[in-house]
């Protein structure tokens, strides 16, 4: 059975100078026009190229494809989450005047003040009242973005006295929204909103009676499993080597949630922090002011 390829442009690149003579000059057009290869017919590319249709096939399947038009069709997937990184756009621009540090803070800075003009007040009061009467919180977050979200979601709410455990692997998802019930509360973390593993998982959870908030981007599959959904649509930084700006949002709106979760429940809250407190002070010894878990 031939091996199926995923990445087109690595493929071309890892074999180009071993194909015969005449797919070769298919390779050398393709590499040279290959945004202009979608809109072509295999008998435009092959009278491009000054060779047959069959060779043009031979080319396509010693890359891995069925044929002409399953070629083209993993061409232009490829190039469309992959043209930001070839082109020059994609280098590292020259400091001009601000610092690392800078870019990044810009990013975020412009990221969150877009989310404070979209997130509805109500939406948040919302979770945060569930929240505040949860037995259990089970927190989900796929890819790297959203499982440290998510993990930072159940360290913050475990120290208000909600057991909180935070899964990012896609069966135990669905092994623990199982064991929910209506006194339990499920919170989602994610960009997309369309991650097949956690949509199963909201599923389950709510047919268990379960409640579920969901923290993502509005008009998505999983805003409308959601009980209380708190959405906004926001931006990524063009620059590829920067990271992900949409987490930094999303750690505010944990932050602000644990925070008003916090004060609804301060006796509670208080306590299980002074505990926690006193035993890293009896761990490490140290008194001084600190982050709290550090």
């Amino acid at each position: 059975m031939q091996k199926q390829t995923v990445d087109i442009i690595s493929a071309l690149k890892q074999m180009d100078g071993t194909f015969a003579t005449r797919e070769q000059r298919v390779a050398d057009y393709v590499n040279a026009n290959m945004e202009r290869i979608s809109e072509m017919t295999i008998a435009n590319l092959a009278e491009a190229v000054g060779v047959s249709s069959p060779t043009v096939i031979r080319f396509c399947r010693s890359l891995g494809c069925e044929g002409f038009r399953d070629f083209k069709l993993k061409l232009a997937q490829n190039l469309a989450v992959s043209l930001q990184y070839l082109g020059p756009e994609a280098a590292v621009e020259a400091a001009k005047g601000a610092s690392a540090i800078d870019r990044i803070l810009g990013a975020l800075y412009a990221t969150a003040n877009v989310m404070r003009q979209q997130i509805d007040p109500a939406s948040l009061e919302a979770a945060q009242a569930r929240l505040s009467e949860t037995r259990t919180l089970l927190v989900l977050g796929l890819g790297g973005g959203s499982t440290m979200v998510a993990n930072e979601a159940a360290n913050r709410f475990f120290r208000l006295g909600i057991p909180a455990v935070a899964v990012s692997d896609s069966y135990l998802m669905q092994m623990r929204a199982a064991t929910l019930g209506p006194e339990d509360t499920l919170l989602i973390i994610s960009n997309s909103g369309e991650a097949r593993e956690l949509i199963c998982a909201a599923e389950i959870a709510s047919g268990y009676g379960a409640k579920v908030i969901v923290i993502s981007k509005p008009k998505t599959t999983l805003e409308t499993l959601a009980d209380y959904a708190i959405t906004a649509n926001l931006p990524e930084d063009p620059d590829i080597h920067k990271p992900t700006a949409s987490r930094y949002a999303h750690l505010v709106l944990i932050d602000a949630i644990a925070l008003a979760v916090a004060q609804s429940r301060a006796d509670l809250a208080n306590e299980n922090l002074r505990r926690i407190r006193a035993s890293l002070t009896a761990y490490h010894g140290q008194i001084g002011a600190q982050p709290l878990g550090d």
